[in-house]
């Protein structure tokens, strides 16, 4: 008695100890019996529990004398005390707790009770490290990305016929290079915030080359604090604090001119913990948006104002863009789909919206307003305006359809890139040229604007022709609205991503265009994630 008390004490005191005790004590037969009762009775609460212990016929995963479950438990274990490295709840899994229910076993139903408890554990911790822990559109209605998630049975499955379990779970989650990216800059920050940050703030103002003073010295501080800035004694806004300047602008999608104006000093001023928030967001952002992408995709991440083309990792095509203007009813949403097709030459059709908001009180005041616009009935044919009373219809009776034909002047430009969707959003020209110019460039009704649409459609047309400029050039010239069908179709990832890494290790920022991040954050602060200073 006296030896099972101190057994008992020990910290790695294991369910398989009280098996031995059991083969002792109760005939095996009684003990298998009641082992299974008890899995089956807890796993019935659970569909994708029950369908594995069903299949195996109720056999233990993780609590048998072997080998193999010592080390699957260990894994868990592992697996869960580090769940904090990937910016999950540490209080959603509670090692701890399951520590104690296994050492709290004393008859064959506490055995089966805790199985059961181990597999709930690794299914919950595998979906959140795997598919993220929040519902996209739960948080924000323009989040409307379809997340995939594993099937739990399969998984339950996998693990079981893992020869290397703690591979196993390393392996759950997101295999990306950006997602191991930002993992580290997750553990530089808080190793920064831990460290007493990036010191004292520079006070609000503008600084320009050739001043100095005691803001300047705060300016050179801070800069020096963040990495942009090699140690110096110069108490002045030099040529090398210039150049800090705009590596900080261009690593934070602000104009690089080298002046630390109002809104540089703010980003500047911006704290770790707010960059952490950050990056943490898009961890749970990476694992929404999952591994396969395709070999070669398109990238538009709306708070950088970038259209990219990726091509097995590497960027092989960027240009500017413009997005959906920060209203309700304009923000660009956040989805992947597949490109299909473009045409050269495009109208623009006016969504109903655009129609009865923005044109139909222009017509009932003048019925000779937006007149590059055609008015056709249901049937297509040509409206006469002088023989139309606009003011007796309302954006619910509107019974006309408006276009645009094809012409240089046209809203959707001379190209426009379709991946056919509900929210009706594409990549497209845009006559407003002058507009890839601005720093922030959110001033569409939600489909994304390129600053260089025919360099696009070269790029990806190259797959499909051997001179894609003349290929392209051809269907443009004619002037007739084109369809031009991509042989491989491309999908199309539009993303929202205020922390982002480049390819040499350096962690970019960008504005919350849409506040969408801060509500992320808020959502994931819900559910248990907390940073290092407040974690419980």
């Amino acid at each position: 008695m006296n030896s099972i008390v101190r057994l008992r004490s020990l910290k790695l005191l294991t369910p398989a100890f009280f098996v031995l005790l059991w083969l002792a004590a109760t005939p095996v037969g009684a003990q298998v019996t009641a082992f299974k009762q008890a899995v089956a009775e807890a796993a019935s609460a659970d569909d994708a529990v029950a369908a594995f212990y069903r299949a195996n016929g109720y056999e233990p995963l993780w609590t048998d004398p072997g080998e193999a479950a010592r080390a699957r438990r260990a894994a868990l274990l592992d697996a869960l005390s580090g769940a904090g490295a990937h910016g999950l709840p540490l209080n959603r899994y509670d090692p701890g707790a399951l520590m104690q229910q296994m050492r709290a076993v004393r008859t064959t139903r506490d055995l089966g009770l805790v199985e059961v408890a181990l597999s709930r554990a690794f299914l919950g911790y595998a979906r959140d490290v795997q598919s993220g822990i929040l519902t996209p559109s739960r948080v924000d209605e323009g989040i409307v990305r379809e997340v995939k998630y594993r099937d739990a049975t399969a998984q339950l499955t996998e693990l079981a016929a893992a020869a290397a379990p703690s591979a196993y779970m390393r392996g759950l989650a997101p295999r990306t290079a950006e997602y191991r990216a930002l993992m580290k800059q997750k553990m530089r920050l808080e190793d920064l915030i831990a460290s007493g940050g990036w010191g004292g703030t520079v006070p609000g103002g503008k600084y320009a080359p050739g001043e100095s003073g005691a803001a300047v010295i705060a300016l050179r501080d801070r800069l020096i604090r963040m990495g942009y800035l090699d140690r110096s004694a110069a108490r002045d806004y030099n040529g090398a604090l210039e150049t800090a300047v705009q590596r900080f602008q261009l690593e934070h999608g602000l104009e690089p001119d080298g002046v630390a104006g109002p809104s540089t000093v703010e980003e500047i001023n911006v704290a770790p913990q707010e960059r952490l928030k950050s990056v943490i967001v898009a961890m749970e952002r990476e694992r929404w948006l999952g591994d396969d992408r395709g070999e070669r995709h398109i990238l538009v991440n709306l708070t950088d104002f970038t259209a990219k083309i990726v091509d097995h990792g590497q960027v092989t095509f960027r240009t500017r863009s413009v997005v959906g203007k920060n209203l309700s009813t304009h923000r660009s949403p956040e989805f992947s789909d597949v490109m299909e097709h473009m045409i050269v030459n495009p109208s623009w059709h006016v969504p109903r919206s655009i129609m009865t908001k923005e044109y139909l009180p222009q017509l009932q005041r003048n019925p000779n307003a937006a007149g590059h616009l055609i008015i056709t009935d249901r049937r297509g044919r040509r409206v006469d305006r002088g023989a139309v009373d606009f003011t007796q219809f309302s954006t619910r009776n509107f019974p006309f359809d408006m276009r645009q034909p094809p012409g240089a002047r046209n809203a959707l430009g001379r190209v426009k890139f379709m991946f056919p969707n509900r929210h009706n959003i594409y990549l497209h020209d845009t006559p407003e040229k002058a507009l890839f110019k601005r720093e922030s460039r959110a001033f569409s009704h939600g489909c994304i604007r390129l600053a260089d649409p025919f360099d696009f459609a070269y790029a990806i047309l190259e797959r499909q022709s051997d001179d894609p400029k003349a290929y392209f050039g051809r269907a443009l010239n004619s002037g007739r609205e084109t369809k031009v069908e991509l042989v491989r179709k491309i999908p199309v990832h539009i993303i929202y991503r205020t922390a982002f890494t480049t390819p040499r290790g350096r962690t970019e920022y960008r504005r919350d265009v849409y506040g969408r991040d801060a509500r992320i954050w808020d959502a994931l602060q819900q559910a248990g994630v907390a940073l290092p200073s407040v974690q419980g």
